[in-house]
């Protein structure tokens, strides 16, 4: 997938242990992290795992204002106001918002990551989503710890990098 003319974007939240997902939702509710997702995602291609896409609450989905691709191996799946497609092959653009399989297999391709930290103590449990790792390829530009409405504390940390074309 690197090599090409991709420009895949990625955003999640984390715990500081680097939970993403518990039991298939998301363990905290951080308004700001909302808003921000919002923000950077509105207008734009979002993808997004099957699992992903069956979180959403029905009243969000396809979340508005976005195009909506959900990958999954079914290729008989439906998925009412998305795109269904098999693979990342023919996704180029776009904001990939989870799970942890799809952020696994866009990391090779994306260019930047927009991540919300959340400062909460939530050691990562069996069957737990986690963030994927990101190596020294990824310039970090870390945001100050701020506390939320809901009382958590967190940070916007963005990651940047340029893919080599061979």
């Amino acid at each position: 997938m690197t090599g090409d003319l991709r420009q895949l974007a990625m955003i999640w939240a984390q715990s500081t242990s680097g939970v993403i997902g518990r039991d298939n939702d998301i363990p905290w509710h951080l308004p700001e992290d909302q808003a921000r997702f919002k923000q950077l995602t509105l207008g734009q291609t979002v993808v997004m795992g099957r699992l992903t896409w069956e979180s959403l609450p029905a009243k969000v989905r396809p979340l508005p204002g976005r195009r909506n691709i959900v990958i999954t191996r079914n290729p008989g799946y439906v998925a009412d106001g998305a795109e269904v497609l098999t693979g990342l092959d023919d996704v180029f653009r776009g904001w990939v918002i989870g799970g942890a399989q799809i952020y696994a297999q866009a990391l090779p391709a994306a260019v930047r990551c927009e991540v919300t930290e959340i400062d909460i103590d939530l050691p990562p449990a069996h069957g737990d989503a986690l963030a994927p790792e990101l190596d020294e390829s990824w310039i970090k530009d870390t945001g100050e710890w701020l506390t939320s409405a809901s009382g958590l504390r967190y940070r916007f940390c963005s990651y940047t990098r340029e893919l080599s074309v061979p």
